[in-house]
């Protein structure tokens, strides 16, 4: 058996696949402290397992600074005169006219930040050599003042890494883990690769402790192969996150996105929105072409202001990440009002301890799902009614900020504007327009406000997939084996790529095809935009897909400005035998397991409630109706029908 499972701030869930094809779902309450507990328990119930797939939030909770997720001692190891370049940075000001905003603190204390006297230059030729004694002592030092882990960053070693391996060599025989930026970050811009190596170091200790506990449990089970999601959309294995778990900083959300181009594919729909509202937050992907739309940049540890990480305000990090935006409106998200009575939703999550007042663990707080239960748009019980809901505590907290069903309803109101907010930010800020894609949505709270949010965009069409509670477990499922390589300003492009590609079936073995990207910007320009690139690589298609994504981005092109690859990127994809989804087997006319008042845009209306897997293939629903499965709710509100599809997708259309 093949389990996947997707580890989340409210819920753990579980998808997995027998010998003989069934296909099974579970879901069980986080452990946000150990969230190896959760994991393991829920195998246990099931069974065990063979083999496991996993998407883990614990790097992004670890540089977030979640209790009991401490970042490590770290060290860095630099070319004289630049062990400040971590505290400088960019000189960005998130707040330009906020006197006491304050720098994210750096990463390594600046006592531990030791410089050496060595040279390369951008060339890659040695200007001076590197002393290896002079590394040996620091080794010492880092040993004698208990560091677990040392990054290091030497000038231009993308373009001659030579002095890097040496001091790798040297260090690994006093410190435990090393991080070279050759291995983690082999690119220009020393800000950005120092920020991407020192924040790589820091989340080593933390990452290959968790899966070392993980992986003596699993063996316990009698699990043989553990995978991981990579915040790319690929699987790689223990050891490529163990040494590079930078990569893993955005597991969870990317498997989601993978699960929707899946989707996307097998239902013919080229254009799609990626909308996956948990427990804790809500994120939006696009996928163009049936292909995730991935960015090389990314800010860690930061803040996000309406979806949009605030530049400055964390540790940037150079690595491929599946294109998201994500923001603190999940089903857990807590309503409060602020010192002028505004009503404001989220960023604090109730997470799955305490949870919603409605869980009855001890939460006194409204969060939307109170809102929803509240105003009758999920039901008293969830999980196929294992967990009962207390309606009666979610009215006790609301009363605290005014009129329940009033404030629930303007609070439900302001999440979807958010939520619709991030998903313009990677639709019209990437030149897309949302009009033109169908709305794809899932996690557990997902479903409840699809339509809502379809409508304040624009968007006409809505897909809500199977088991979409559990869509992002099975988007692991679903994920291919992936692995990355990269080479800094190629003078032959097509000769740069066949060399990486060269490169990874040598490491791999067996690759079944490549995806090609290059880092591009016109000369002089400060910043590149990252194009998928065709074989063979040439430099005038480059620069025609290049140009139409400036156009769509930036509204303009410069034509008389010549076109230079920064980073040519290869990804090498070995394909998995993937589970096909069961189609719906009920039959006849589905029985309406009750009528109910549920609050939609226009007031409170009687609403037919109706079971997921009763409903046969073909069948149209008018709403203003409710269905209700395993481990999610359908909204369908007045003016809207959603039609069963051949998978069993629910298709929303406006009527």
């Amino acid at each position: 058996m093949i389990v996947a499972v997707d580890v989340g701030g409210t819920f753990t869930d579980f998808v997995y696949i027998r010998e003989d094809g069934f296909l099974g779902f579970y879901k069980i309450l986080s452990t946000p402290r150990n969230p190896e507990v959760a994991v393991l328990e829920g195998l246990r119930v099931l069974g065990g397992a063979s083999s496991v797939i996993h998407a883990t939030t614990i790097a992004t909770n670890a540089l977030r600074g979640q209790v009991g997720l401490e970042l490590p001692r770290v060290a860095l190891v630099t070319t004289r005169g630049f062990r400040d370049v971590i505290e400088t940075g960019r000189q960005n000001r998130p707040r330009l006219y906020d006197p006491f905003f304050e720098k994210p603190k750096p990463l390594v204390p600046r006592d531990l930040r030791f410089e050496v006297d060595e040279r390369v230059d951008f060339r890659g030729y040695i200007l001076k050599p590197l002393d290896v004694g002079e590394v040996e002592s620091i080794g010492f030092k880092l040993r004698a003042s208990g560091v677990e882990s040392v990054a290091v960053i030497f000038l231009h070693s993308y373009a001659n890494p030579f002095h890097e391996v040496l001091a790798e060599e040297a260090l690994l025989k006093h410190v435990r883990h090393v991080s070279p930026s050759y291995k983690v970050a082999p690119e220009p811009r020393e800000y950005e690769r120092a920020s991407t190596t020192v924040v790589n170091a820091a989340l080593m200790p933390i990452v290959s402790g968790y899966l070392e506990r993980l992986s003596s449990g699993l063996k316990e089970l009698g699990v043989v192969e553990l995978s991981i999601m990579s915040s790319s959309g690929g699987l790689i294995s223990v050891e490529e996150a163990t040494f590079k778990p930078v990569q893993v900083v955005e597991s969870g959300p990317a498997a989601g996105v993978i699960a929707t181009a899946e989707l996307s594919r097998v239902l013919g729909i080229p254009r799609v929105i990626s909308f996956d509202m948990g427990g804790t937050t809500a994120k939006a992907g696009t996928v163009v072409d049936f292909e995730v739309e991935v960015t090389s940049e990314y800010e860690v540890g930061g803040e996000a202001h309406h979806g949009r990480v605030v530049k400055g305000s964390g540790y940037p990090v150079r690595f491929p990440f599946v294109d998201l935006a994500e923001v603190s409106a999940g089903g857990g998200s807590i309503i409060w009002r602020d010192e002028a009575g505004a009503l404001r939703v989220g960023p604090i999550s109730a997470g799955s301890d305490p949870g919603p007042a409605c869980y009855g663990r001890g939460g006194v707080k409204p969060t939307i799902t109170d809102a929803n239960l509240v105003l009758g748009r999920i039901g008293d019980y969830i999980l196929g009614g294992k967990v009962k809901l207390d309606r009666g505590s979610s009215i006790k907290a609301f009363q605290a900020l005014g009129d329940p069903e009033v404030t629930a309803w303007d609070a439900i109101s302001i999440a979807n504007l958010e939520m619709a907010r991030a998903i313009r930010l990677v639709t019209v800020e990437r030149g897309l327009d949302p009009l033109e894609f169908t709305l794809v949505a899932f996690g557990g709270a997902g479903p409840q406000h699809a339509a809502e949010i379809a409508e304040e965009l624009g968007v006409r069409s809505v897909v809500i997939p199977p088991h979409p509670g559990l869509f992002s477990a099975l988007g692991l499922l679903l994920a291919d084996w992936r692995f990355e390589a990269r080479t800094a300003h190629p003078a032959d492009l097509e000769g740069a790529y066949l060399k990486l590609e060269e490169e990874l079936l040598r490491i791999h073995g067996r690759v079944d095809y490549f995806v090609r990207y290059a880092d591009v910007r016109y000369e002089g320009q400060g910043w590149e935009l990252t194009v998928p690139v065709s074989r063979p690589a040439m430099v005038e298609d480059v620069r025609r897909v290049f140009e139409e994504k400036h156009r769509a981005v930036y509204g303009f092109t410069l034509e008389d400005r010549g076109v230079e690859v920064v980073v040519a990127r290869v990804f090498a994809v070995i394909r998995r035998v993937k589970p096909s989804l069961p189609k719906p087997v009920a039959r006849g006319e589905p029985k309406v397991r009750e009528a109910r008042k549920a609050y939609f845009k226009d007031g409170w209306a009687t609403a037919p409630v109706y079971w997921r897997d009763d409903l046969p293939l073909g069948y149209r629903l008018e709403g203003p109706a409710v269905v209700e499965e395993y481990d999610s709710t359908t909204i369908i509100p007045p003016g809207w029908v959603a039609v069963v599809g051949d998978l069993g997708e629910l298709r929303l259309e406006v009527l």
